[in-house]
């Protein structure tokens, strides 16, 4: 492939990106509160949640105490498996 080429052919990593977010309910400071948040975001930089959590710190009055992150890719390479048998429906 000519290296021109490749920026153009080239798919975007977009991941389905799940976030676990624990925050300080702000009239129980000492009490945790978890907030799931979900979207199709861009690996690895994950800009959504990056923006997603400024508005947080900027808007929301819970301060965050800590965000677990998990993704998995749409697209990727099919699994396969052999089945020593055979199955026929008539």
């Amino acid at each position: 492939m000519l290296p021109a080429m490749e920026p153009l052919i080239r798919i975007p990593d977009w991941r389905l990106t799940t976030a676990e977010i624990l925050y300080h309910m702000p009239d129980h400071p000492h009490v945790l509160q978890s907030f799931v948040w979900q979207k199709l975001d861009r690996a690895p930089g994950f800009p959504a949640l990056n923006r997603f959590l400024d508005f947080w710190r900027r808007e929301i009055d819970g301060p965050l105490h800590s965000v677990r992150v998990a993704s998995e890719a749409l697209i990727h390479a099919v699994e396969l498996r052999y089945a020593n048998g055979e199955l026929r429906l008539n």
